[in-house]
């Protein structure tokens, strides 16, 4: 049993009327075995079952970005950088890139992220120009297009009116996120339209140059500097490429790892 196929278990299933036997094959496991391999397997891997049930909705990321920095203060020695700091700026560093390194670890083509333009509303505030009458009590929309259209009336004039309202958000279209799919679409690849008019309109494929075939778009290491920046202590950007950004990379990579690790022992347990 692979570690893609435990997410069907904890997902409700309709009941299935039929007159059909149910199967009987050696390798059909029940629920409570699944769950008990699971316990086994989370055992020996350690991490790794919570990154990914973290990662595919299961349970809260809590537990797998506590981990994280478990991993993160046992491999800070590597960074010289890091290591120099003091125990509770290093902590609050080692905090920041291990809920970085979770978020880009969880991220593919289907996920979604909150809209950074509405921050999350669905709708945002701007200032328009409005037709108002110059009357004692507001003019409704309808009474003003017909206004327009009408000879003005004494004492009724149209008069332009900057108002603040708000708008739909068009980034998001008002659905509060946005998806992670790169252009592509999470394919990973696009269309070559050089090599697709040479070979006469037969449709020719290439990697996709922005997302190099992931299917998504990662969290620019950017983000990160100005986040530990903004909250704990100021890094240049070449003391962040030279020293911080690798050990970030580093704990990105530790993820597939542990998953890596995971998926080998839930395998090796439901044999």
């Amino acid at each position: 049993m692979r570690l893609e196929a435990i997410g069907k278990y904890f997902a409700p299933k309709s009941p299935h009327i039929t007159d059909a036997p149910r199967a009987t094959s050696s390798d059909a496991l029940s629920i409570s075995e699944v769950m008990a391999a699971l316990g086994l397997a989370g055992l020996k891997s350690g991490i790794g079952l919570d990154l990914y049930l973290a990662k595919i909705g299961i349970s809260a990321p809590d537990k797998a970005v506590e981990g994280l920095y478990e991993i993160a203060q046992r491999l800070a020695g590597q960074c010289r950088a890091i290591s120099e700091l003091d125990e509770d700026i290093k902590q609050r560093v080692l905090q920041i890139l291990a809920t970085f390194a979770y978020q880009d670890y969880s991220r593919s083509a289907a996920s979604v992220r909150q809209c950074e333009c509405c921050a999350g509303e669905g709708f945002i505030e701007a200032e328009v120009f409005t037709m108002k009458a110059a009357m004692g009590q507001m003019t409704r929309s309808a009474d003003v297009q017909l206004m327009r259209f009408a000879s003005p009336m004494p004492g009724n004039d149209l008069k332009p009116k900057r108002e603040v309202v708000r708008v739909l958000c068009k980034p998001c279209g008002g659905k509060k996120v946005i998806s992670n799919a790169c252009r592509c679409h999470g394919k990973g690849v696009v269309l070559d339209k050089e090599k697709t008019e040479e070979q006469g309109g037969v449709p020719v494929f290439k990697t996709c140059p922005r997302c190099t075939g992931r299917g998504y778009a990662r969290i620019p290491a950017e983000t990160v500097r100005k986040a530990i920046s903004l909250d704990v202590l100021e890094i240049s950007q070449p003391s962040w490429s030279r020293h911080y950004k690798p050990f970030y990379e580093l704990l990105i990579t530790e993820c597939h790892k542990e998953e890596s690790v995971a998926d080998s022992m839930l395998s090796s347990v439901t044999k």
